[in-house]
C-alpha cells in the first residue's frame, strides 16, 4: 500500500488538448493520498496564458525560467503541479514533451507516465504501488503497462467507459520492420507478465525515469517498442494490470494533432523547422539503429540498450526476430503470446526453423482500374510476389466483396486488405489483380507494389 510519505511522479505530454484540466482534475479527486502527487504536464499550447489553470481552481505557487522554458508551479487539493508552457510550433514529438516534463523529477519514490486525456479508477494510487508491489516476489523491477479500456468524455457517467482489462500483443511489423502492437482481452485473477510497453500508461518504482528516459529524438511511432526492449535491458520485468486503473481516450478525431500542425506549409512559411515526417524519418532511423537494423546507425547516445539482458534476450522473451523481420508462431495464432521465458527458448538453430514472417497490408488500388470488369467478372484473383517472381500468397475474392469494398470508399482509390505469414527471408514485393470470367476468362492484371 501507499504510505503517507511516498510520493509519485506523473510525467503528461499534452499537446492542444481540451481534456487536461478535466483529467488533472480526475486524477487528483481519485487518488487517495493526492498530497503525494508530483505532476510535471509538457503544455503544448495555442495561446499562453495562466488563467487556463488558476480558473480551475489551481494555487500559483511561483514561477521560474530555466534554460529556453518557462515554469508555472501551482498547488491544486495538496497536489504539486509544474506546467511547462511551450507553443506547439516548438513541439517535437510526443517523446520529446515527455522528455520535457520527466526533467522534473526529483527521485519521487514512484512514476507514472500518461497522456492528458484519461479517467481514474477510485484510489488509483494506491490500487497501482499495492499491486507492483505484490509482484517483487516475482520481479526485483516490475513495471505495469497497457493500453487503458476506452473513454468519451462527452459520456462521464462511469458505467458508460470500457469495461475489461487487455494485453499487448504484437500485430506487424511496419515497412521500416519496427513491430507495431494491438491489444487483446485479459481476462486474469493477476497481473499477466508481457514484453511491451504502452507510450500512454506506465508504471514503475521511481528508478524508471533514469534508467529509461524518453529519447526526445523519437517523434512518436516505434516509441513503445524501444521503451520496451531499453527496459527489459535496464532488468525491468513488465506486466499487464489484471484489472482497471485508469481508461484513455481513443480516437480523438476532432482534436489538433502535431501531424496536421507540423505540415509542409507550416514549414514553407518558417513556423516549423521540420516538417512531421522529417521528424518520424529522424526517429526511426533511431529506432533501427537500437535494433542494429540501420545500415548507417547514428549516436544514440544514453537512449541505448542497457548491460543487464541483452537484445538476444528481449529477441528471444518476445518471440521477436528484428533482423529476419519473423516471429515464434505462437506470436501470431490464436494464442498470441507476448513472452516466452528462459527455459522455453528454441536454441539457435529450432529459432531459425520456426520463425514465420507475418505480413499485413492494405492495398490502396484504383477504381479506374476496376471498372471495365467489375460488371461481368465471376471471382477475382489476388496474388503476392516476391522480388524472384516467387508466389507468397494468394487469395479469391468474390464479386460481392468487390463490390462492397470500392463503394466502402468515397475516393478514387479502394482498399483490399492482405494477410498472410510465411517461412523463409523473402519478402513481398508486388501484387497483382485479375478478374475472372466464367465465360470470356482471365481480364486484365492490376498490379500494385508492396
Amino acid at each position: 500500500m501507499m504510505t503517507p510519505t511516498q510520493t509519485l511522479f506523473i510525467n503528461i505530454a499534452s499537446y492542444r488538448d481540451p481534456e487536461l484540466i478535466p483529467t488533472l482534475r480526475d486524477m487528483i479527486a481519485t487518488a487517495r493520498h493526492p498530497q503525494n502527487l508530483r505532476i510535471a504536464v509538457c503544455w503544448q499550447h495555442d495561446d499562453e496564458n495562466v488563467t487556463l489553470f488558476t480558473e480551475a481552481g489551481m494555487t500559483q505557487t511561483g514561477s521560474e525560467t530555466l534554460g529556453d522554458e518557462s515554469v508555472w508551479r501551482f498547488l491544486w487539493h495538496g497536489a504539486q503541479i509544474t506546467i511547462v508552457p511551450v507553443h506547439y510550433y516548438r513541439s517535437r514529438g510526443a517523446c520529446w514533451a515527455r522528455f520535457i516534463a520527466e526533467r522534473f523529477f526529483s527521485d519521487e519514490d514512484f512514476t507514472l507516465q500518461i497522456d492528458s486525456h484519461c479517467r481514474f479508477t477510485e484510489h488509483w494510487d494506491h490500487s497501482m504501488i499495492e499491486m507492483l508491489n505484490g509482484l517483487k516476489i516475482l520481479s526485483a523491477r516490475p513495471v505495469l503497462s497497457t493500453y487503458p479500456p476506452a473513454y468519451d468524455p462527452l459520456e462521464e457517467a462511469i458505467e458508460k467507459r470500457g469495461e475489461f482489462a487487455s494485453r499487448l500483443i504484437f500485430r506487424e511489423f511496419s515497412k521500416e520492420g519496427l513491430p507495431m502492437l494491438s491489444s487483446t482481452p485479459l481476462n486474469s485473477e493477476s497481473p499477466v507478465r508481457g514484453s511491451y510497453l504502452a507510450g500512454g500508461f506506465i508504471f514503475a518504482e521511481g528508478s524508471f525515469v533514469k534508467d529509461v528516459a524518453n529519447d526526445p529524438n523519437i517523434f512518436f511511432a516505434g516509441e513503445e517498442i524501444a521503451m520496451a526492449a531499453r527496459a527489459y535491458t535496464h532488468g525491468y520485468d513488465i506486466y499487464t494490470p489484471h484489472k482497471i486503473l485508469l481508461w484513455h481516450y481513443y480516437g480523438r478525431r476532432k482534436e489538433n494533432k502535431v501531424w496536421g500542425d507540423h505540415n509542409g506549409e507550416a514549414k514553407t512559411s518558417g513556423e516549423v523547422e521540420l516538417a512531421w515526417w522529417e521528424r518520424d524519418a529522424i526517429s526511426k532511423k533511431r529506432i533501427r539503429t537500437l535494433f542494429g537494423l540501420e545500415d548507417q546507425p547514428v549516436d544514440l547516445g544514453i537512449y541505448t540498450l542497457g548491460n543487464v539482458r541483452s537484445l538476444y534476450q528481449f529477441e528471444r522473451s518476445a518471440g521477436i526476430d528484428f533482423k529476419r523481420r519473423a516471429v515464434l508462431p505462437e506470436v501470431i495464432d490464436n494464442t498470441k503470446r507476448s513472452v516466452f521465458l528462459p527455459d522455453e527458448w528454441p536454441d539457435d538453430v529450432e529459432w531459425a526453423q520456426r520463425l514465420t514472417s507475418p505480413f499485413v497490408k492494405s492495398l490502396q488500388l484504383k477504381k479506374t482500374d476496376t471498372d471495365a470488369a467489375i460488371a461481368t467478372a465471376s471471382w477475382w484473383y489476388l496474388g503476392v510476389y516476391s522480388s524472384t517472381n516467387r508466389l507468397m500468397n494468394e487469395k479469391k475474392f468474390s464479386q460481392a466483396e468487390m463490390t462492397t469494398a470500392i463503394a466502402a470508399s468515397s475516393q478514387e482509390t479502394f482498399s483490399l486488405k492482405v494477410d498472410f505469414s510465411t517461412s523463409g527471408t523473402e519478402h513481398p514485393a508486388v501484387a497483382r489483380l485479375c478478374p475472372f470470367d466464367d465465360l470470356s476468362g482471365w481480364g486484365a492484371v492490376v498490379e500494385q507494389t508492396w
